[in-house]
């Protein structure tokens, strides 16, 4: 099962995503994609760590091609997130076209988990004209979530907190 979260920056992605992979009983691996640049990148890392310490999950600190990613089949994972994937990928790594890239990671993972969850971001809602660099950003970020929310068996919107499920059917943790 391919699960896209997505939603406003703070508005409880993370929380609903570890909700959906603790419900399974198997390996949990978390793809960390946050590369620790400055002290609030370490705080962020930090915070997360302490959040999901007893949750069961092996973290895979993963900035850029998550296609090299072995994992064991039927195991859960969840995958933060997108958009930091995304900005390694092409600044870090000078890749002009990330998307392809990112999509075959993702189908790879979801190949062989039993669920995968992937956590994004809305980007781009607010009607700015950034520069190019910065546009280019919020177009490729939104070509991969456009592209995994066509595979995706369940997309959720989180709101506040509240799960809004936009496609599939809500997963039974989230009643």
């Amino acid at each position: 099962m391919l699960v896209l979260i997505t939603g406003g920056s703070k508005n409880g992605k993370s929380e609903i995503a570890e909700r959906i992979v603790t419900l399974y009983d198997s390996e949990r691996f978390y793809i960390a994609t946050m590369e620790p640049y400055c002290d609030e990148a370490l705080e962020a890392i930090e915070r997360h760590r302490k959040i999901r310490s007893k949750k069961g999950f092996e973290t895979i600190e993963k900035y850029t091609d998550i296609n090299e990613i072995e994992i064991p089949e039927n195991s859960c994972v969840l995958l933060e997130c997108i958009c930091n994937l995304c900005a390694n990928e092409m600044f870090s790594k000078n890749i002009n076209d990330p998307v392809d890239k990112i999509m075959t990671g993702v189908e790879k993972i979801a190949k062989g988990a039993k669920v995968f969850v992937v956590v994004t971001n809305q980007v781009g809602d607010d009607g700015t004209v950034y520069s190019p660099e910065t546009m280019k950003y919020i177009k490729n970020i939104g070509e991969v979530n456009r592209r995994i929310s066509e595979k995706a068996d369940c997309v959720i919107e989180a709101v506040y907190g509240i799960p809004i499920v936009l496609k599939g059917e809500k997963p039974e943790c989230l009643f």
